[in-house]
């Protein structure tokens, strides 16, 4: 009959090939740092620059991954102006850590499409308004009848003007959500090229 192993001798049979990479451990924390100094950089904190220089050679691949991976998220469709903002100062950081002035070139329509897109974003709100104005006043004359008193609803606390306006906003945003994909999917292939 052959011997019983324990739950330890097994597992330690198991995991004895299993030898820790000091330089994979090394690089992940690199990496780690990069990501921390990417969100220090956009809190306006950090210079990306500076830090990279100050960096020793062998460590500033994983030290720009993280903050590439931190930054190319930051490339999104604003919801609000302030957003382009946070999508300037992403860009500006992506520049730093992706070689070439291809980046900058794309960067720069990139904030154009974006202006285009806030603008006709205003456009659109002003006229979904307009095309609900009379739903949402017949709503607040029958609530006034019930009510006794005047009622005046905000559009915004109203679900079905809600359910509207994301309806028609959600098309604008097709329009441009492929843009947004391909200024990432270029930047991956400007970063790892």
């Amino acid at each position: 009959m052959g011997a019983i192993k324990t739950a330890l001798e097994i597992a330690l049979e198991r995991t004895e090939s299993v030898k820790s990479d000091k330089s994979s451990i090394d690089q992940f924390e690199i990496k780690q740092r990069g990501k921390k100094l990417a969100n220090t950089f956009l809190a306006g904190e950090a210079d990306l620059a500076d830090e990279l220089k100050k960096t020793p050679k062998d460590q500033r691949k994983s030290l720009k991954q993280g903050i590439f991976d931190v930054l190319i998220t930051q490339i999104t469709l604003p919801v609000v102006k302030e957003d382009k903002d946070r999508l300037e100062k992403a860009g500006k950081g992506l520049a730093v850590v992706i070689d070439g002035s291809q980046f900058s070139a794309m960067l720069k329509q990139l904030i154009q499409v974006v202006d285009r897109y806030l603008q006709e974003a205003s456009h659109y709100e002003q006229a979904i308004r307009q095309q609900y104005a009379s739903r949402l006043h017949q709503k607040e004359e029958e609530l006034s009848r019930r009510l006794g008193r005047e009622v005046r609803i905000d559009p915004l606390q109203d679900p079905e003007f809600i359910a509207f306006y994301n309806q028609h906003i959600s098309a604008l945003k097709g329009n441009y959500e492929p843009v947004i994909e391909q200024a990432r999917a270029e930047a991956r292939r400007m970063f790892e090229g």
